[in-house]
C-alpha cells in the first residue's frame, strides 16, 4: 500500500509514523485509518523494528474526524447502508491491533481531540508536548466515544475525570492533564520526539516475546476481578516465557556478565 495521509521512517529499530494532513490539523479519515493499520502490521512483521512511535505533522496531532469525509458523508447515507455507515459499525479491530502490536508510543505535538485522542488511548505510552491539548468532543457532535475509549478513559483517568472529560466536551491544556494518568509525561515541544524515541528504544531493548506477553496480560487482566483467572493467565504466560530463547539468553548473559542480545535470540515469529 502506498501512503498519502501518513509518512513512515525507520530510525534504527524504531518506526516513526507521522499523520500527514497538516493543512487539516491531521483530521482523521477512513483512509488514514487503513494506512495506519497497514503501517503497523508491516512493522509487526519487520524483524528490525522493536517499537513504533506515532506523531503528527505541523502544529496538530489529530483534530478529530474530518467532518466532510466522516459526519457529513454519514448523514447523506441516511439509510445506513453506505460505506461510512459500515465503517462506523466495524468491530474493534483497531483496539485489537494496538494491544497485540509491538509497543506503541504516541508523541502528541498539538491538539488531540475526538478520535485524535481515542485513537491513542489503547497505546502503551503517551508523551505530550506542553503545546498539546486534549478533548473528548463527542458529546458536542451528538455522538458517543468509540474505539474502546469508554473503557480506556476510565482505566487511564479514573471514573471522575473520565466522566468530566466525556460529559463536558471541554478542551484541556497539557498542563491540566499532566497528573491525571492520561499521559505518561509532558515535555517541552523541542523535547517531545527525542523523549518519545528514547522511551521507545528503552522498551524495544527488551525481549520481544516478553513485551507481547506483558501487553496481553495488561489488556486482559487490567479490569478482571477474578484473581484466580488473573494468576492462571500469568502462570501460563510465565511457562511460555521460561521456555523462550530470550529467557535463556537473559540468564546466560547475566552469568557471563555481558549485555544480552535478545534480537538474535528471538525466534522469527517473536520479533
Amino acid at each position: 500500500m502506498s501512503y498519502e495521509q501518513i509518512t513512515c521512517e525507520s530510525r534504527e529499530d524504531i518506526l516513526l509514523i507521522t499523520l500527514n494532513r497538516p493543512d487539516k490539523l491531521n483530521a482523521y479519515t477512513s483512509q488514514m485509518r487503513l494506512e495506519l493499520e497497514d503501517a503497523i502490521e508491516r512493522a509487526n512483521q519487520d524483524r528490525e523494528i522493536g517499537a513504533i512511535v506515532v506523531t503528527g505533522a505541523g502544529r496538530g496531532f489529530c483534530a478529530g474526524a474530518d467532518i466532510k469525509q466522516s459526519f457529513q458523508k454519514r448523514l447523506n447515507e441516511a439509510e445506513g447502508d453506505g460505506e461510512a455507515a459500515k465503517e462506523a459499525r466495524r468491530p474493534g479491530d483497531w483496539v485489537e491491533l494496538c494491544r497485540r502490536s509491538k509497543p506503541l508510543v504516541a508523541a502528541v505535538n498539538g491538539v488531540a481531540v475526538g478520535v485524535g485522542l481515542t485513537l491513542i488511548l489503547p497505546f502503551d505510552i503517551i508523551v505530550a508536548s506542553e503545546a498539546a491539548r486534549f478533548g473528548m468532543f463527542f458529546v458536542r457532535m451528538g455522538v458517543v466515544p468509540e474505539l474502546g475509549s469508554s473503557h480506556f478513559a476510565i482505566q487511564r483517568l479514573g471514573f471522575a475525570k473520565a466522566s468530566e472529560m466525556c460529559l463536558t466536551g471541554r478542551l484541556y491544556e497539557a498542563s491540566e492533564i499532566a497528573d491525571t494518568g492520561l499521559v505518561n509525561c509532558v515535555v517541552a515541544p523541542d523535547d517531545l520526539l527525542p523523549q518519545a524515541m528514547a522511551l521507545a528504544r528503552e522498551i524495544a531493548a527488551n525481549p520481544p516475546s516478553s513485551l507481547r506477553l506483558i501487553k496481553e496480560l495488561l489488556s486482559v487482566n487490567g479490569s478482571c476481578e477474578d484473581l484466580t483467572a488473573v494468576q492462571a493467565r500469568e502462570v501460563a504466560a510465565l511457562e511460555k516465557a521460561y521456555a523462550s530463547a530470550e529467557h535463556k539468553e537473559a540468564v546466560t548473559a547475566f552469568l557471563e556478565k555481558r549485555k544480552p542480545d535478545f534480537k538474535s535470540a528471538a525466534a522469527p515469529a517473536e520479533r
